[in-house]
């Protein structure tokens, strides 16, 4: 890591220290105050998880080494994905990954391209091998600091989708980024019933895998 990308997250994260600092202090206008940090760190994103099912199966019956190499190769071939489709990977947290696009399109085209590989992927390798990815998409406005993390309802949507109620080969997404995606051709929605906190709605993408 380069000394100016050091300091331009260490600067974010003093300066929005400084402000949840002065936040806390009695008599603090902490609506000026959130309108503050608003103003230094508040992006509209398109935000992607993902996750690998079957984390604690293939765990409990191949040894962690074992899934240490799935989540290894999960990372090398969607590396080039989130490249082709210009996103830029904030995190990765174990077998999950955040990500963040500028655009709805790129995001869902990103996700389709993930499913694609790995299905190109899975072809001839036994079943334990196979990588089988699940992703939520949130997109609005995020508190972005620096290249290290992204907060917001959005995300904690787009989160709550892709690592927890999302399965196999499955793209979830909010109804925010339903409501950006409704003029790309090619791709219908479903709704479905299990909505996260923070969203309105939420679909499964219908795709041709």
């Amino acid at each position: 890591m380069s000394s100016v990308h050091e300091v331009a997250i260490h600067a974010s994260q003093k300066r929005l220290e400084k402000l949840l600092a002065e936040r806390l202090t009695p008599g603090a206008d902490r609506a000026a105050i959130d309108a503050r940090i608003w103003n230094l760190f508040g992006e509209t994103w398109a935000v992607m998880f993902t996750d690998l099912s079957g984390f604690s199966r293939h765990v409990a019956e191949f040894g962690i080494v074992h899934f240490l190499q799935v989540i290894y190769e999960a990372q090398r071939i969607f590396t080039p994905c989130v490249d082709r489709n210009d996103g830029i990977l904030l995190k990765v947290e174990g077998d999950s990954m955040l990500i963040i696009f500028r655009t709805v399109a790129n995001a869902l085209q990103c996700a389709i391209d993930m499913q694609r590989t790995a299905k190109r992927y899975n072809v001839g390798k036994p079943q334990e091998e196979h990588v089988l990815q699940c992703i939520g998409l949130g997109y609005g406005p995020v508190l972005r600091i620096g290249d290290d993390d992204v907060f917001g309802r959005e995300v904690n949507a787009a989160s709550k989708l892709g690592e927890d109620i999302a399965g196999p080969w499955e793209i979830l997404v909010t109804e925010s980024v339903q409501g950006e995606a409704a003029e790309i051709p090619g791709l219908r929605f479903e709704a479905i019933a299990d909505i996260p906190p923070g969203a309105s709605g939420a679909a499964r993408v219908i795709y041709e895998l």
